[in-house]
C-alpha cells in the first residue's frame, strides 16, 4: 500500500488525490482551476486513483467491492474510499469513468508551444487490480459482458526480481504476466468552455492508452491554452496492445513527471504540423494516429510517420514510405475508446546521429 504522503515522492511538487483535487469523468478545459503553477522544467508527483472499484456498477464502495475478493478494508486506499463517498457523484450516463488530476499550469505556456512530458517514475500503490469488460464496448461485444459487466481480479506478486500480474482460473491454475506500469491518460487542457469527456483521445492527448509511454518515455503535446494545464489519470499496471476487453489491468499509481516547455519557431512549426501527440523512448520515435475508424487511424499514423521522417531527416516522402513499410512497426494502441488509436515504432538506431 502506498497511501498519500507515504513512501517515495520523487518530484519537487506533490499533488494528492483528494475529492477537491481531482475530476471524475471530465477533462480539464481552459477554465479549470489548476492544482498549482510551476516553472518549466519542474518535476511534479501525482497520486492517481483507479476508477475500478468505485464505479456505480461496483457499488461505489471500494472496501466492499474488493472485500469480495478477500482484500481487507485497510488494504484499500484511503483516497479511493473518500472519493467514492464524495458528493456530487458523476453522471454515469454523460461522463466518462476516469479519475483525472487537477491540471498543473506551467508559467509562460501559450498556444503554439509544445509541452514535453518526461515520465520519471511510476510506483505501484496497491498489490492488486481489476480488468473489466462492460457496456458492450470491447472488441467482442456480442460475446462478452452481454448481460452485465464482467470483472477479473488480478493479484500482484514478486517473482524472479520483477512484479507480475496473476490471474487465477480453474482448479489451482494461474496465468502470470510481467507488469509494465504506465498512465493511460496524459494530456493538456482543451481550449473549450466546458470540460470534455474522458474517453476519446485527441490532439490534447487524453486517453491515449499507449503502453510504450512507461517510465523513461517522453510525450510531446501541442499546448492549446495559456498555462498548458497538464493532467494525468487512468493508471495501468499492464496492457496488451488493443486493450480488447475494454480495460487494461487497472490499478493506482504514483507518477512523477518533468514538465518542460519547448518554444520558438521550431517548436511552433512542430506544433502546427502535429495533428496528434508524439511519443519517444530511448529506442523509438512514436508517431500516433487517431480516428473513429481503425482503418483511418492506421492511415493517420502512417501520414504522421512520413511527415516526421521528412521533417526530421529530410527524407523524400517515397523513401520514407518505403522505409516504414520495410522496417517500422504499426501497432494498435486500443480499439475501445470511441476514437481508436494506432502508434508507429520507428527505431532510432536505424538513423545516423
Amino acid at each position: 500500500m502506498l497511501e498519500a504522503g507515504q513512501g517515495p515522492i520523487d518530484g519537487t511538487h506533490y499533488v494528492r488525490a483528494t475529492p477537491e483535487s481531482v475530476g471524475w469523468g471530465r477533462l480539464p478545459c481552459r477554465s479549470t482551476t489548476p492544482a498549482l503553477t510551476i516553472d518549466s522544467g519542474d518535476t511534479v508527483t501525482f497520486d492517481t486513483v483507479s476508477h475500478e472499484g468505485i464505479l456505480e456498477d461496483q457499488g461505489r464502495d471500494p472496501a466492499a467491492f474488493f472485500g469480495g475478493y478477500g482484500i481487507a478494508a485497510t488494504d484499500v486506499l484511503t483516497d479511493a474510499r473518500l472519493l467514492a463517498k464524495s458528493p456530487p457523484p458523476r453522471d454515469p450516463d454523460a461522463d466518462g469513468p476516469h479519475v483525472i488530476t487537477a491540471p498543473v499550469h506551467i508559467r509562460g505556456a501559450e498556444p503554439g508551444d509544445l509541452l514535453k512530458v518526461d515520465v520519471l517514475s511510476l510506483h505501484l500503490r496497491a498489490d492488486y487490480g481489476v480488468i473489466s469488460s462492460r457496456h458492450g464496448r470491447g472488441a467482442l461485444p456480442d460475446q462478452f459482458a452481454r448481460t452485465g459487466p464482467e470483472f477479473t481480479f488480478c493479484e500482484v506478486e514478486r517473482e524472479g526480481g520483477r512484479d507480475v500480474g496473476v490471474i487465477r482460473y480453474g482448479e489451482g491454475r494461474a496465468v502470470r504476466f510481467p507488469l509494465r506500469p504506465f498512465m493511460g491518460i496524459m494530456g493538456v487542457a482543451t481550449d473549450t468552455d466546458h470540460p470534455q469527456h474522458t474517453v476519446p483521445p485527441g490532439r490534447h492527448g487524453g486517453n491515449l492508452d499507449i503502453k510504450e509511454l512507461a517510465t523513461g518515455s517522453t510525450l510531446y503535446l501541442p499546448v492549446q491554452t495559456e498555462g498548458a494545464g497538464f493532467y494525468t489519470g487512468d493508471p495501468h499496471y499492464a496492457q496488451g496492445n488493443g486493450e480488447v476487453a475494454l480495460t487494461a489491468l487497472e490499478a493506482p499509481l504514483r507518477g512523477t513527471f518533468r514538465l518542460s516547455l519547448l518554444k520558438g519557431h521550431k517548436a511552433r512549426a512542430a506544433s502546427e504540423t502535429l495533428q496528434y501527440p508524439f511519443g519517444e523512448t530511448d529506442r523509438h520515435w512514436i508517431p500516433v494516429g487517431l480516428h473513429e475508424d481503425l482503418n483511418e487511424a492506421m492511415r493517420a499514423a502512417v501520414r504522421a510517420a512520413v511527415r516526421f521522417l521528412t521533417d526530421r531527416f529530410g527524407m523524400d516522402s517515397v523513401a520514407a514510405y518505403a522505409y516504414l513499410s520495410a522496417a517500422a512497426d504499426f501497432e494498435i494502441s486500443q480499439v475501445v475508446d470511441e476514437v481508436q488509436g494506432v502508434h508507429c515504432l520507428i527505431r532510432k538506431a536505424d538513423f545516423p546521429g
